[in-house]
C-alpha cells in the first residue's frame, strides 16, 4: 500500500453476482457492490432498528478477480479489504460528480452466519518448502512453523 491511501474494511452482502469483464490486454475484473447497514438494538421497543444503509462499488482485479466471480453470489455476507478510492468525473450536462470506490485487496465470505469450503488453487511451477511453494502442504498438525 502507497503513502497517503486509505485503507479500508467492509462486511456486508453483495448485492448481485459478481460481473467478470476483460481488459483489451486480457487481464480480467471483477465488479460488485457490497452493501452494508448499521444495525441497533432499541431496548425502549425491544427491537432491532436498522440504520441508513451504504453501498460501495467494489473491483477485484487478475486472479482474485476469478475467484470472487466463481465463489461469490447475490446475497453472501463477504468481508473486503482493500484501499479507499474516489472517481471524479462531468456528467453530460457538465455537472461535476463523484463516488467512493473499493479497490479489493482481500475478499471472502464471512462465517458468522454460514460455513464455506476452501478449495486451494495450485499455481503452476511451485514445488513445495521454502523454495517457493507451500511450506504447510503435507505438514501434520504437530509440525513447526517454517520461521
Amino acid at each position: 500500500m502507497s503513502v497517503g491511501e486509505t485503507p479500508i474494511t467492509i462486511v456486508g452482502n453483495l448485492t448481485d453476482d459478481p460481473e467478470l469483464k476483460f481488459t483489451p490486454a486480457g487481464a480480467a475484473l471483477a465488479k460488485f457492490t457490497v452493501a452494508s447497514t448499521p444495525r441497533t438494538f432499541d431496548k425502549a421497543t425491544n427491537q432491532w432498528r436498522d440504520g441508513t444503509g451504504m453501498f460501495l462499488r467494489c473491483t477485484a482485479w487478475r486472479e482474485l478477480a476469478d475467484h470472487a466471480a466463481e465463489t461469490l453470489t447475490r446475497g453472501m455476507r463477504v468481508i473486503v479489504t482493500g484501499r479507499l478510492r474516489q472517481h471524479n468525473w462531468q456528467n453530460e450536462q457538465g455537472e461535476n460528480r463523484s463516488m467512493l470506490a473499493v479497490e479489493v485487496d482481500e475478499i471472502g465470505p464471512s462465517l458468522r452466519f454460514a460455513t464455506a469450503k476452501v478449495t486451494k488453487i495450485q499455481r503452476p511451477g511451485s514445488g513445495q518448502g521454502a523454495a517457493g511453494g507451500d511450506p504447510w502442504a503435507g505438514a501434520g498438525s504437530d509440525a513447526e512453523p517454517p520461521f
